[in-house]
Protein backbone atom coordinates (compact mmCIF):
# COMPACT_ATOMS: atom_id res chain seq x y z
CA UNK A 1 0.00 0.00 0.00
CA UNK A 2 1.01 3.60 -1.00
CA UNK A 3 -0.02 6.31 1.11
CA UNK A 4 -0.16 9.88 -1.12
CA UNK A 5 -0.36 12.91 1.27
CA UNK A 6 -1.08 16.09 -1.13
CA UNK A 7 -0.28 19.50 -0.62
CA UNK A 8 -1.38 21.36 -3.13
CA UNK A 9 1.26 22.58 -5.63
CA UNK A 10 1.36 22.50 -10.42
CA UNK A 11 1.50 18.69 -10.21
CA UNK A 12 -2.57 19.17 -9.11
CA UNK A 13 -3.34 21.90 -11.65
CA UNK A 14 -3.11 25.00 -9.27
CA UNK A 15 -1.92 28.45 -10.63
CA UNK A 16 -1.39 30.08 -7.58
CA UNK A 17 0.10 33.42 -9.78
CA UNK A 18 -3.02 34.03 -11.52
CA UNK A 19 -6.36 35.50 -10.34
CA UNK A 20 -8.38 33.05 -11.46
CA UNK A 21 -9.11 29.76 -10.43
CA UNK A 22 -7.56 26.96 -12.20
CA UNK A 23 -9.09 23.69 -13.09
CA UNK A 24 -7.73 21.10 -9.73
CA UNK A 25 -6.61 17.39 -10.93
CA UNK A 26 -6.85 15.14 -8.75
CA UNK A 27 -3.79 12.64 -8.52
CA UNK A 28 -6.00 9.50 -8.78
CA UNK A 29 -7.26 10.39 -12.29
CA UNK A 30 -3.27 10.45 -13.32
CA UNK A 31 -3.35 6.83 -11.51
CA UNK A 32 -6.70 5.30 -12.60
CA UNK A 33 -5.18 6.44 -16.41
CA UNK A 34 -2.43 4.60 -16.12
CA UNK A 35 -4.39 1.41 -15.38
CA UNK A 36 -2.16 0.84 -12.09
CA UNK A 37 -2.14 -1.97 -10.16
CA UNK A 38 -0.94 -1.50 -6.85
CA UNK A 39 -3.15 0.04 -3.70
CA UNK A 40 -2.96 3.25 -2.91
CA UNK A 41 -4.65 5.68 -0.63
CA UNK A 42 -4.60 9.75 -1.02
CA UNK A 43 -5.45 12.11 1.70
CA UNK A 44 -5.40 16.01 1.21
CA UNK A 45 -2.91 17.23 3.86
CA UNK A 46 -3.10 20.83 2.82
CA UNK A 47 -3.53 22.92 -0.52
CA UNK A 48 -1.19 25.33 -0.76
CA UNK A 49 1.52 27.48 -2.90
CA UNK A 50 4.57 26.11 -1.28
CA UNK A 51 6.31 29.17 -1.25
CA UNK A 52 3.12 29.73 1.48
CA UNK A 53 3.91 26.60 3.62
CA UNK A 54 4.81 27.55 7.03
CA UNK A 55 6.44 25.79 9.66
CA UNK A 56 3.46 24.32 11.53
CA UNK A 57 2.14 23.21 8.11
CA UNK A 58 4.72 20.84 8.09
CA UNK A 59 4.71 19.68 11.19
CA UNK A 60 1.12 18.92 9.88
CA UNK A 61 2.67 16.86 7.05
CA UNK A 62 5.13 15.27 9.55
CA UNK A 63 2.30 13.81 11.63
CA UNK A 64 0.06 13.04 8.67
CA UNK A 65 3.81 10.99 8.01
CA UNK A 66 4.51 9.82 11.28
CA UNK A 67 0.39 7.87 12.17
CA UNK A 68 0.21 6.80 8.53
CA UNK A 69 0.16 2.73 8.66
CA UNK A 70 1.73 2.34 5.19
CA UNK A 71 5.28 2.96 5.26
CA UNK A 72 5.37 4.00 1.53
CA UNK A 73 4.58 7.54 1.81
CA UNK A 74 4.46 9.82 -1.44
CA UNK A 75 4.46 13.51 -0.73
CA UNK A 76 2.53 15.52 -3.44
CA UNK A 77 4.65 18.95 -3.29
CA UNK A 78 5.02 22.74 -5.35
CA UNK A 79 8.79 22.99 -6.37
CA UNK A 80 9.67 26.08 -5.42
CA UNK A 81 10.56 24.48 -1.32
CA UNK A 82 10.11 21.10 -2.13
CA UNK A 83 13.92 20.78 -0.73
CA UNK A 84 13.29 22.41 2.80
CA UNK A 85 10.34 20.13 2.96
CA UNK A 86 12.10 17.25 2.45
CA UNK A 87 14.95 18.21 4.88
CA UNK A 88 11.97 19.24 7.56
CA UNK A 89 10.83 15.75 7.43
CA UNK A 90 13.99 14.37 7.21
CA UNK A 91 15.03 16.07 10.50
CA UNK A 92 12.24 13.96 12.24
CA UNK A 93 13.92 10.66 11.70
CA UNK A 94 10.66 8.80 10.77
CA UNK A 95 11.44 5.12 9.55
CA UNK A 96 9.53 5.03 6.61
CA UNK A 97 10.44 5.77 3.05
CA UNK A 98 9.19 8.70 1.87
CA UNK A 99 9.73 10.29 -1.81
CA UNK A 100 8.56 14.04 -2.48
CA UNK A 101 7.32 14.63 -6.23
CA UNK A 102 5.84 17.59 -8.23
CA UNK A 103 5.60 19.35 -11.41
CA UNK A 104 6.73 22.44 -12.93
CA UNK A 105 3.76 22.25 -15.95
CA UNK A 106 0.38 22.10 -14.67
CA UNK A 107 -1.13 19.38 -14.23
CA UNK A 108 -4.27 20.01 -15.57
CA UNK A 109 -2.33 21.49 -18.83
CA UNK A 110 -1.81 18.63 -21.83
CA UNK A 111 1.91 18.97 -21.85
CA UNK A 112 2.43 18.48 -18.19
CA UNK A 113 5.13 16.39 -16.40
CA UNK A 114 2.90 15.40 -13.30
CA UNK A 115 2.11 11.88 -14.50
CA UNK A 116 5.68 11.56 -15.56
CA UNK A 117 7.05 12.55 -12.39
CA UNK A 118 4.32 10.95 -9.95
CA UNK A 119 4.86 7.22 -11.85
CA UNK A 120 8.92 8.05 -11.21
CA UNK A 121 8.19 8.70 -7.98
CA UNK A 122 6.22 5.65 -7.50
CA UNK A 123 8.67 3.38 -9.00
CA UNK A 124 11.07 5.15 -6.73
CA UNK A 125 9.33 4.41 -3.51
CA UNK A 126 8.83 1.04 -3.93
CA UNK A 127 12.69 0.23 -4.22
CA UNK A 128 14.08 2.79 -2.04
CA UNK A 129 15.19 2.31 1.88
CA UNK A 130 13.32 4.13 4.38
CA UNK A 131 14.86 7.78 4.41
CA UNK A 132 13.12 10.95 2.56
CA UNK A 133 14.01 11.67 -1.28
CA UNK A 134 12.97 14.11 -4.10
CA UNK A 135 12.21 12.26 -7.23
CA UNK A 136 11.84 14.90 -10.03
CA UNK A 137 13.02 15.04 -13.83
CA UNK A 138 14.15 11.19 -14.37
CA UNK A 139 16.13 11.16 -10.96
CA UNK A 140 16.22 10.36 -7.48
CA UNK A 141 17.75 12.89 -5.13
CA UNK A 142 18.58 12.36 -1.35
CA UNK A 143 16.88 14.85 0.78
CA UNK A 144 20.30 16.19 1.86
CA UNK A 145 21.88 16.79 -1.98
CA UNK A 146 18.93 18.30 -3.57
CA UNK A 147 18.70 22.13 -4.96
CA UNK A 148 16.18 23.56 -7.46
CA UNK A 149 17.93 24.69 -10.42
CA UNK A 150 15.63 28.09 -11.43
CA UNK A 151 17.99 28.54 -14.83
CA UNK A 152 17.32 25.57 -15.94
CA UNK A 153 13.80 24.53 -14.02
CA UNK A 154 15.16 21.56 -13.17
CA UNK A 155 16.42 19.57 -9.71
CA UNK A 156 19.88 18.43 -9.89
CA UNK A 157 22.28 17.55 -6.65
CA UNK A 158 23.99 20.62 -4.62
CA UNK A 159 27.37 18.77 -5.24
CA UNK A 160 26.55 19.38 -9.06
CA UNK A 161 25.88 22.75 -8.95
CA UNK A 162 28.91 24.92 -10.31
Amino acid sequence: MIHILTTGGTIEGLDYDQEQSTRKISLSNFLEAANVSFSFSIEEVFQKDSRSITFEDREYLVEKIQTSKPSKILVSHGTFTMEETAKHIAERKINKTIVLTGSFILGSFQNTDAPFNLGYAICALQFLKPDVYVAMNGRIFHWSNVIKNLETNKFERKDEKQ
